[in-house]
């Protein structure tokens, strides 16, 4: 039975076996006129825009969580919202079409909290000051679509 990985069940796995498989087959036909170690590289990087895109939803949620926590602004907490519920979703579905990477948020969390804090810093609204240096939120929070901040300044939703 073949035991490599599939291209349908984990992509973000499939990359990484194939780079290394071609990187093999570059050391037992070095005489050949294909490119090997390039495809590889270019594997490697199709497989690194998957964990990009998982950290990517995370600081999105980061990013509202931290706007619907601190904001005084009544008016774009649904968009917030929205936007929070929505990159949850992704972020799930990557990690179920991936799931090689499971423990990918956990091991972004850090650079995806720089990430969110830095976009929230530019929202006019936000006393800049009064944001958490480190993140308040956990990931067990950060990934549950029943999970919200209370508002410093006492709105609702």
């Amino acid at each position: 039975m073949d035991s490599r990985i599939g291209y349908d069940t984990d992509f973000y796995a499939w990359t990484q076996e194939q780079a290394r498989l071609l990187r093999e087959a570059a050391q037992e036909r070095p005489n050949t006129p294909i490119d090997w170690e390039h495809i590889a590289e270019e594997l490697d990087i199709m497989g690194g825009q998957v964990k990009s895109a998982i950290r990517s939803h995370l600081a999105t949620v980061i990013e509202h969580l931290l706007k619907l926590e601190h904001s005084p602004d009544p008016y774009p907490r649904r968009k917030w919202r929205v936007s929070v519920t929505k990159a949850r979703r992704h972020l799930e579905e990557a990690l179920e079409e991936h799931p090689s990477l499971h423990r990918w948020p956990a091991e972004s969390l850090g650079k995806a909290w720089l990430d969110g804090h830095d976009d929230a810093c530019q929202d006019d609204s936000l006393d800049i000051d009064a944001l958490p240096a480190d993140c308040p939120y956990a990931l067990e929070d950060v990934r549950n679509p029943d999970w919200w901040p209370a508002n410093r300044h006492g709105l609702e939703g």
